[in-house]
C-alpha cells in the first residue's frame, strides 16, 4: 500500500517514534529555566532571550485545529498553561497551533507537572506536528508489527514504557533529553515522568509509538580512524606481534606527524583551537571536548599557580560525530565551571599527567556525574572509554582535553595513552604560542587605545568625528594620531600627525609628541610657532624623531582656519554652499625632527557648514599608485553628501580602503565647521578707566536677559567686572575689550594692550571671586596684548 513518501527520500523523521522534541523546563514562579536546542528550533528565541521570561510568553500556542484529515476528530486536547501554579496534578497533553512569522502550524505537547524538592514546576515536552503527516510509522505492537499506513489523525499520550520492546532503553534514555540537573534531580524527574505515564503517540490505526528523541542531524561522515592491531590468534591476525607493534606505531607516528601538520597555521587562539579539535575526531576519537583556564581565553599572562577546584575552565570547543543536539544541551560551547575533586578531569589537571579510563561503567559513570551539581552526564560517558590529557606548556598546564570513544569502538589502551600525551604536548605548545601572540596583540591594541584621545563628538561651533584602523600586516600598533583641543575663545585645534615606522618605538614616539601639542596648544601657541617648537623637541629627543604634522585652529567666531603643515598630506575643505571639494595649498615645511626648517601659517576664511578632513598617508597612498590618484578619490569621496558625519568617514574609508587590506595606519579626523551665530556673541570696547566696570556689568545684564539666561547673571556680571577691573589696575593701553559668547557656556574675555600674564600672587582677590564662578579660567597673549577668560556653566 502506498505510503505516500517517495523511496528516495531521507530517513523520516516519525521511524520507530523517533522525533525532534523541543524541552522546556518552568520553575515554580513561571520563568523558563531550562530552554533547550530543540526548543530554539521549535519556537525561535535563543537559550539566552528564553531563560528568566515568563513561559507562557514563549510558547505562543493556542486555539483549536482546523480539522483535517491528519487531527483528531475532537479538535485538540487541553490549552497548555504554561504556568506551574495553575498546571494540573496530572500530566496533559494536546494539540495546539505555533504562530510564527511564516504562518501557523501544528504542534503537540507532553506537559508533565514536576513535584519535589527543587525548583523545577514543570516540564513540556513539544514536537513540529506537520511531519508526521508526510511521513509513515513502523508498528512495534499489535497483532501485525510492520510499516503502517499514512496516518490520518496523530494525538500525543501517555502509557506505561513496560508495554514496548525495550523499556530499560527508553528509561535509560530519558536523561539525555531532561535539562543540566545534578544526578540526584534527573533520577527524580525520570521516576516522576515514567511513573506519571511516558509520551506516547497515538494513531489512527490505533496504533502507540513510544516518543525517543530525534536531535535531527544524522551522524556525519567521518574520516579513517586509527586502526587497532588485531589479537594474536584472531582472524584477523595476519603477521606476527612483532610486525603489528611494528605496523600500530608506524600508524601512530604517521597520525602524529599528520596532526602536527594540520594545527599552528595560524596564531589565532580561537582557529587553533579549533585545528586541534577537528584534528583528532574521528580518526582518534569519537568526542574531544577542549577546556582553557581563564587566563588563557582572555590573552592575558602565564597563568599563576596550580589550579584548583575553585579554577574555571572555559569549553572552547566541542568536536564530535554524534548529532549535534546531544551536546549543545547539557554541555555548551562557552561556558565556563569549575570541575570536582575525585574525577579524572581534576586529576589530569593537577596532576598534568594523561588519565585513562578503558571504560567507564555504569556505576562510575553515575559516581563522576554525582560530583557535578548542575548536570547529569551520565548520558554521555556512560559505556564509553575516556582519555583525559593535559595541555601544557612549560610545565605549566593550560588546559586539557576530554577523548571518548563510542562503546562499539576499541577502548583506549597505553598506546593510547602515550599517543594522547604526545599529541597534547604539540597541541598545548601551539596553544602557548596562539596565548602569547593573543597576549601581546592585546597589549599592542591596549597601548594603542590609551594613546589616541578621546576626541568630544560635538564642541561649541564644531563637530568633530574620527576613525583609525592599524595596519593589516605590519603589526596592530602605529605612530598614526589625531586630535582636538579646546582653545580660549571658543576656538579649537585640531591635528592629524604620523611618525615615520611602525611598531611599539613609533607608539612611544607618537605618544610624546602628541602630549607635547597638546601642552603647547594649552598655552595658545601660534600654528607655524607650535610647530617650530615640536620640531626643536624631536631633535633634543633624538635624530630617530622624524614625524609629519598637520595642526589646524577653528574661530568660529570669526569664522577662520589657521594652519601650517610639516610634510604632512595637505587636508581637504569641502564647501557647504556647493559640495565642492578642494585641497588646501599650503606651505609644506620639511617633517618634524629634520631641523632648520620654517614653517608658515596660512588663514582660509570658512563658512558655516564648511567641512575639513585631515588624514594620514596611509590612507591615500598605495604602492604603485601615484598619490595624486588617491588625493582625487579623498576629494571626491569627502564631497559624497551623508546623512552623519560617522557616515561621511565611512564613506571615505570605503571608498579608499575597499577590501580593508591596506599595510599602513590609517588617522582620519573630520570636522564640520558650524560657526557660532553672530547673535549669540557680543562684544564691547569701554575705556581703561576705573567706571567701566560698573558699566560692564550693566551691559551684561541687559545682553544676558535678551539671551534669556537671568539664572547666571548674577555670576557672569561678578566675573566680568572683576576680570575689567583688573585689566584697568594691571593693563596697559587705552582701551578694554568685552566678549561674551554664548554656547554650552557663558564664555566671558576680557582684553588689554599689556603682555603680563595674571597671577593669583599679584592679582588674587579678583582672580579668587573669578575661579570660585566660573568652570574653568585662563590667559592667553594676542597679537595686541593679552586677554584673560573664563566660562561660567549654564543651570
Amino acid at each position: 500500500m502506498d505510503s505516500g513518501v517517495p523511496p528516495t527520500e531521507s530517513r523520516p523523521p516519525a521511524v520507530d517514534g523517533r522525533i525532534p522534541l523541543a524541552v522546556v523546563v518552568a520553575a515554580r514562579d513561571g520563568r523558563v529555566s531550562h530552554w533547550s536546542t530543540g526548543a530554539r528550533r521549535l519556537f525561535g528565541p535563543t537559550r539566552e532571550e528564553a531563560v528568566g521570561c515568563p513561559a507562557a510568553d514563549l510558547l505562543p500556542v493556542s486555539g483549536a485545529l482546523a480539522q483535517d484529515d491528519t487531527y483528531p476528530a475532537h479538535g485538540d486536547g487541553p490549552a497548555l498553561d504554561a504556568s506551574p501554579a495553575r498546571s494540573a496534578p496530572y500530566p496533559t497533553a494536546g494539540w495546539a497551533r505555533l504562530r510564527t512569522g511564516a504562518g501557523r502550524r501544528a504542534v503537540l505537547w507532553w506537559a508533565y507537572p514536576l513535584t519535589g524538592p527543587g525548583d523545577q514546576g514543570l516540564l513540556v515536552l513539544a514536537t513540529d506536528a506537520d511531519p508526521l503527516r508526510r511521513h509513515p510509522v513502523t508498528r512495534t505492537d499489535g497483532p501485525h508489527p510492520g510499516p503502517a499506513l499514512r496516518p490520518v489523525r496523530v494525538t500525543p499520550g501517555f502509557g506505561p514504557h513496560t508495554a514496548f520492546p525495550g523499556a530499560g532503553e527508553l528509561a535509560r534514555g530519558l536523561p539525555e533529553i531532561l535539562p543540566s540537573v545534578s544526578v540526584h534531580e534527573a533520577n527524580r524527574i525520570v521516576a516522576q515522568v515514567l511513573d506519571l505515564g511516558y509520551p506516547l503517540l497515538e494513531f489512527s490505526h490505533h496504533q502507540r509509538v513510544p516518543v525517543t528523541p530525534d536531535w535531527g542531524v544524522p551522524r556525519r561522515p567521518g574520516r579513517r580512524t586509527v586502526p587497532v592491531p588485531p589479537v594474536p590468534g584472531s582472524a584477523g591476525d595476519t603477521g606476527t606481534p612483532a610486525d603489528l607493534e611494528y605496523a600500530a606505531v608506524r600508524e601512530r607516528l604517521e597520525f602524529l606527524n599528520e596532526v602536527s601538520g594540520r594545527i599552528g597555521s595560524s596564531l589565532d587562539l580561537a582557529r587553533t583551537i579549533q585545528e586541534v579539535s577537528a584534528a583528532v575526531v574521528p580518526r582518534f576519537t569519537d568526542v574531544a571536548g577542549t577546556y582553557l583556564r581563564e587566563q588563557v581565553i582572555a590573552g592575558e599572562g602565564f597563568p599563576d599557580g596550580p589550579p584548583d577546584t575553585t579554577t574555571l575552565w572555559h569549553r572552547v570547543a566541542v568536536e564530535h560525530v554524534d548529532p549535534p543536539g546531544r551536546w549543545d544541551d547539557v554541555v555548551p560551547v562557552g561556558e565556563s565551571m569549575p570541575f570536582p575533586e575525585d574525577t579524572p578531569f581534576f586529576r589530569c589537571m593537577t596532576t598534568g599527567e594523561p588519565v585513562l579510563v578503558p571504560r567507564i561503567s555504569d556505576a562510575m559513570g553515575t559516581a563522576i556525574a554525582a560530583r557535578f551539581e548542575k548536570r547529569d552526564i551520565r548520558p554521555l560517558i556512560n559505556g564509553r572509554s575516556m582519555l583525559v590529557v593535559p595541555l601544557k606548556a612549560r610545565t605549566v598546564v593550560l588546559g586539557f582535553m576530554i577523548l571518548l570513544r563510542h562503546p562499539g569502538r576499541a577502548e583506549f589502551h597505553d598506546m593510547d595513552r602515550v599517543t594522547g600525551a604526545e599529541l597534547a604536548a604539540r597541541a598545548g605548545l601551539v596553544l602557548d604560542n596562539a596565548r602569547m601572540y593573543t597576549h601581546q596583540e592585546n597589549l599592542a591594541e591596549t597601548l594603542q587605545d590609551s594613546m589616541l584621545p578621546r576626541i568630544t563628538p560635538g564642541t561649541p561651533g564644531c563637530d568633530i568625528a574620527t576613525r583609525y584602523l592599524p595596519g593589516t600586516s605590519l603589526g596592530r600598533v602605529g605612530g598614526d594620531w589625531f586630535d582636538s583641543v579646546r582653545l580660549p575663545g571658543s576656538r579649537v585645534a585640531l591635528v592629524v600627525g604620523d611618525v615615520m615606522g611602525h611598531g611599539l618605538n613609533a607608539a612611544a614616539m607618537m605618544g610624546q609628541l602628541r602630549t607635547a601639542v597638546q601642552t603647547m596648544a594649552a598655552l595658545d601657541l601660534p600654528p607655524a610657532r607650535l610647530l617650530r617648537t615640536l620640531d626643536d623637541l624631536a631633535q633634543r629627543l633624538g635624530d630617530t624623531y622624524l614625524a609629519t604634522c598637520l595642526y589646524a585652529v577653528y574661530d568660529p567666531v570669526g569664522h577662520t582656519l589657521d594652519l601650517a603643515n610639516a610634510g604632512h598630506v595637505p587636508p581637504v575643505l569641502v564647501r557647504a554652499a556647493d559640495g565642492r571639494a578642494e585641497l588646501l595649498e599650503l606651505p609644506t615645511g620639511a617633517p618634524i625632527g629634520v631641523g632648520g626648517v620654517p614653517f608658515e601659517s596660512v588663514r582660509v576664511p570658512v563658512a558655516p557648514g564648511d567641512r575639513l578632513v585631515m588624514c594620514t598617508d596611509g590612507l591615500v597612498e598605495v604602492r604603485g599608485q601615484d598619490i595624486g590618484t588617491g588625493l582625487a578619490t579623498l576629494c571626491a569621496s569627502a564631497a559624497h553628501p551623508a546623512a552623519s558625519m560617522d557616515d561621511a568617514c565611512d564613506t571615505i574609508i570605503r571608498a579608499l580602503n575597499p577590501r580593508g587590506g591596506r599595510k599602513d595606519d590609517v588617522a582620519l579626523l573630520m570636522a564640520r565647521l558650524g560657526g557660532i551665530p553672530a547673535d549669540a556673541v557680543a562684544t564691547w570696547e569701554l575705556a581703561r578707566e576705573p567706571r567701566s566696570a560698573p558699566r560692564a556689568r550693566r551691559l551684561v545684564r541687559r545682553r544676558l536677559s535678551e539671551w534669556r539666561l537671568s539664572p547666571v547673571a548674577e555670576a557672569v556680571e561678578q566675573v566680568v567686572g572683576e576680570l575689567v577691573a583688573n585689566a584697568v589696575r594691571h593693563g596697559d593701553g587705552a582701551r578694554v575689550g568685552v566678549r561674551l559668547v554664548r554656547a554650552d557656556t557663558v564664555q566671558c574675555e576680557v582684553s588689554d594692550q599689556g603682555h603680563g600674564l595674571p597671577s593669583l600672587v599679584a592679582d588674587g582677590r579678583g582672580l579668587r571671586v573669578v575661579g570660585a564662578l566660573s568652570r574653568e579660567w585662563g590667559s592667553r597673549r594676542t597679537g595686541e596684548g593679552k586677554a584673560v577668560w573664563c566660562e561660567v556653566p549654564l543651570p
